[in-house]
């Protein structure tokens, strides 16, 4: 049996795996918790879980954090600061490479802690926050297996990753008889165009102006304010004036993008680019040379056959997010790029365009779910499918759009998109993160064992 070690990062995150906790518990497996939040630390002690407190309560001195660095395999140092500098906007290098170290320290003496005693197993939600890159490689130098969670294309359904941050890919096809339910699922989403929201993230969904006039959110900043300033608690997500003053800009930013929106008409005539979250894991640490997405609609816009037209838009979850003054001299230069707006539905747009451009967000899986040509950039479950074209070198996106639309290049059928998204059914597994009612924490905690004890050596 294996001894789960579980990273959390925040309250709302603590209330699930304090749930998950119990539940794996009364099924007579150990669990304990790597704590980054001081009020999640509280709370599982209460609980009388095993609480090891990740958060330094004084910092070194020492500057010259090399040797660490090295005795954990951690190279490219600059790639595993990235994230936070952009969610954060961090700028002080020393600060984070000396927070680095600690980290790797104190997840270090955990895991050979709460390993003492037997084989322990790593769950983080994936995510590219220092906080989970330490204690990843915390755990890879103790030779234990860290087991990364991320949603899956399906709702409801999650990826398990072992010992990686990259993409899970899946580029086989199903060969046996589709069940019902998975062509149920697939026949109902291409008719509703529902698009694939994790729970977790729905409140994301809104207007920039939504998120700052919300009781929910005034009522955690207030918390988060008092938390740390008043109660001296350390928080993981303590970076308040950051996140208030980007909330702030994203309100001005989709204030002045208004104006700018395009119809698209009847379509057939445009390439479409949905724009992914600015700032995501799936861009700092898994496609780190396409993170400036606004250079790329550039590069679009000059790679494009003179026939068609780009079409772009922002992230539902992040309305306002996008640099404003840039894109809006990136309109004003291409008569061919036109700005839809966020509120149209995705199925929508992906069905009137001739053809889909991702880096690796799930529109180009929804895309190929419609039989669209579609051109994956960066690292994506399903940038090894038969359903898409796979661009290696950006040198090549002009010959690389052509072939795109030219649909006589490779015929898509009905039935090579059901197996292969058979496929990626059956490479996921069902429950949610953060989703605490019984029955999700039920079906959540036997996925987790079932994934980690299927892959024992």
């Amino acid at each position: 049996m294996k001894r789960l070690l579980i990273t959390t990062l925040a309250e709302y995150q603590t209330i699930f795996w304090l749930a998950v906790g119990k539940h794996l518990r009364a099924l007579g497996h150990p669990v304990a918790f790597l704590s980054f939040d001081d009020r999640s630390s509280d709370m599982l002690v209460t609980h009388d879980f095993k609480v090891y407190s990740a958060v330094p309560r004084t910092q070194s001195a020492d500057n010259n954090h090399e040797a660490i660095f090295q005795q954990f395999g951690v190279t490219h140092l600059n790639h595993w600061l990235s994230h936070e500098r952009f969610a954060f906007g961090i700028t002080n290098t020393p600060s984070q490479l000396r927070r680095f170290s600690e980290i790797l320290n104190i997840a270090d003496a955990a895991c050979r802690d709460w390993g003492s005693n037997g084989d322990v197993v790593l769950i983080q939600e994936l995510g590219g926050f220092l906080s989970v890159v330490g204690s990843y490689f915390a755990a890879r130098r103790n030779n234990i297996d860290n087991w990364f969670i991320e949603p899956s294309f399906f709702r409801g359904r999650m990826f398990f990753l072992r010992n990686h941050f990259s993409a899970l890919k899946v580029s086989d096809s199903y060969t046996g008889i589709i069940p019902d339910d998975v062509l149920n699922y697939l026949n109902e989403t291409l008719q509703k165009g529902t698009i694939v929201i994790p729970k977790k993230d729905s409140h994301q969904y809104t207007t920039a102006f939504k998120k700052i006039i919300n009781f929910r959110n005034a009522r955690r900043l207030l918390q988060k304010l008092i938390d740390k300033y008043i109660h001296q608690k350390k928080q993981e997500f303590g970076h308040i004036g950051s996140y208030v003053l980007t909330h702030m800009r994203m309100l001005w930013s989709s204030y002045k993008l208004r104006s700018q929106y395009s119809d698209i008409g009847d379509g057939g005539n445009f390439i479409y680019y949905p724009l992914h979250v600015p700032g995501d894991m799936a861009l700092t640490l898994r496609s780190p040379h396409l993170l400036d997405q606004l250079s790329l609609i550039d590069i679009l816009c000059r790679s494009v056959p003179v026939s068609h037209k780009i079409a772009i838009k922002e992230h539902p979850a992040m309305i306002g997010a996008v640099d404003c003054r840039r894109l809006r001299e990136l309109l004003r230069r291409y008569d061919n790029l036109h700005l839809l707006s966020p509120s149209i539905n995705n199925y929508e747009v992906i069905r009137k365009a001739a053809a889909v451009v991702s880096i690796n967000s799930k529109s180009g899986a929804e895309a190929a779910l419609l039989g669209k040509p579609v051109l994956v950039l960066g690292d994506a479950f399903y940038g090894a499918s038969p359903l898409v074209h796979k661009l290696n070198n950006i040198q090549d996106l002009p010959s690389a759009l052509s072939t795109l639309l030219n649909q006589s290049q490779k015929k898509i059928t009905r039935e090579m998109i059901e197996r292969y998204f058979a496929a990626v059914w059956f490479h996921s597994c069902p429950g949610e993160l953060y989703v605490d009612d019984p029955d999700n924490v039920r079906i959540f905690s036997q996925s987790l064992i079932e994934a980690i004890t299927k892959n024992q050596p």
